[in-house]
């Protein structure tokens, strides 16, 4: 009923794993009426982007907050923000893309890969449409240099210049070890920068925000490595992936992917070097942390919760995630430019590994060798005019 109310009422309760309210109940300060389940099965309908918006554009408990190109914007977007949601264009709905095979809907998983098959799927569709090629096929610039690009570089890196254009900020950065502030008084804390967006909150820390960010580049095959629960962290790693996505330059299936980073810090045990679970919703005095606020007796509940062995001790470490980006599709127009990838320093694939970029890249070596064979071409050329030119005053003064 979530993927199919076209009543506006079904709305899910933030703390019951999914479940709508089935009695009128309170949350966060706000008064979540019960879904009426009958009504809602009365008018069920084809799902459209609100169906799906609801939870994706919502996702970690506010407007924009996880993917960074989702977010309300997607409601009634222009083709500025997206040429296929355009709704005075196209006006694609989720499923366009997202096709469904007996109620599985195809989209990012967790045992196989995300991008598919790199090939057109239309006009026979195998339900498998989720990379720009099952439309566009795998060339479709008109020339043939752009076409070349399509084996290695994901059609998103070019097409997708930013995230978060729509006006909506999303998170960046969480820091968990800053949580826990009070003022004199013993009230909560709650800091709004300019815009209005939270930017600490007793019960998690400082936060960071961003819009018209320029996403990051990996090389990506459509699986992810993700950090397991127990896990040892390396002596000296600096940040902990808690996923990692897969492939390299010399993988067939990967291409250059673009990529929201989430980063912050997290609880981490440093005796036995693997990532806290805390406890953190609870009655007072149960040592859930947004009750008792006490790091040590969270971190030992929710370690013994989740089986893991805990030491007594808690850190801070620096934690990324990583969020591939595949909407918020700007017209041709405002595709990215050549030369923001292929230049020194500070290009977009400015520390992209692996590969030899024209542009970007330089061996001394070949560059000596290239202008050697400049010189000589240089020199042939000039020598070649000048006994032309030598023949034509003998042949003039002959006459």
């Amino acid at each position: 009923m979530a993927c199919h109310d076209t009543t506006g009422s079904y709305r899910k309760f933030p703390t019951a794993c999914g479940n709508p309210p089935l009695a009128d109940k309170k949350c966060c300060g706000k008064l979540f009426k019960a879904v009426d389940l009958k009504k809602v099965a009365q008018h069920v309908g084809a799902s459209s982007r609100v169906n799906c918006g609801r939870c994706h554009f919502y996702g970690g408990g506010a407007d924009g907050v996880k993917h960074g190109d989702l977010d309300s914007s997607l409601f009634n977007p222009d083709k500025k923000l997206d040429v296929h949601m355009d709704a005075k264009g196209l006006n694609y709905a989720c499923t366009k893309c997202h096709v469904t095979r007996a109620h599985q809907i195809s989209g990012r998983k967790y045992l196989q890969p995300a991008p598919g098959k790199h090939r057109l799927a239309l006009p026979r569709d195998d339900g498998n449409r989720l990379m720009c090629e099952s439309c566009h096929s795998r060339q479709p610039h008109k020339t043939r240099i752009l076409n070349a690009h399509t084996a290695r570089v994901a059609c998103q890196s070019c097409h997708i210049p930013r995230y978060a254009r729509g006006g909506v900020y999303t998170k960046v950065w969480w820091d968990w070890s800053t949580a826990g502030k009070f003022t004199p008084d013993g009230k909560m804390i709650a800091k709004k920068d300019k815009n209005g967006t939270l930017i600490y909150h007793t019960k998690k820390g400082d936060m960071r925000w961003a819009r018209d960010v320029v996403p990051e580049y990996r090389w990506y095959n459509g699986s992810m490595r993700y950090y397991e629960s127990g896990r040892k962290i390396p002596t000296g790693t600096k940040e902990v992936a808690l996923n990692t996505p897969q492939g390299g330059p010399g993988d067939p299936a990967a291409r250059i992917f673009p990529f929201k980073v989430m980063r912050g810090k997290q609880p981490f045990d440093p005796e036995n070097r693997i990532l806290i679970v805390p406890h953190l919703f609870g009655k007072k005095g149960s040592g859930a942390y947004w009750s008792d606020y006490d790091w040590q007796k969270a971190a030992a509940g929710g370690m013994k919760a989740a089986g893991l062995p805990f030491s007594g001790r808690v850190d801070f470490i620096e934690t990324a995630m990583f969020w591939p980006i595949t909407h918020m599709v700007a017209p041709k127009e405002e595709s990215v430019a050549c030369g923001e990838c292929h230049r020194r320093d500070d290009g977009r694939l400015a520390g992209l590994e692996g590969i030899y970029l024209p542009g970007r890249d330089r061996s001394k070596g070949l560059d000596k060798a290239v202008w050697i064979l400049i010189l000589i071409t240089a020199f042939v050329i000039l020598n070649h005019a000048g006994m032309r030119w030598l023949i034509y005053l003998k042949r003039k003064n002959r006459r």
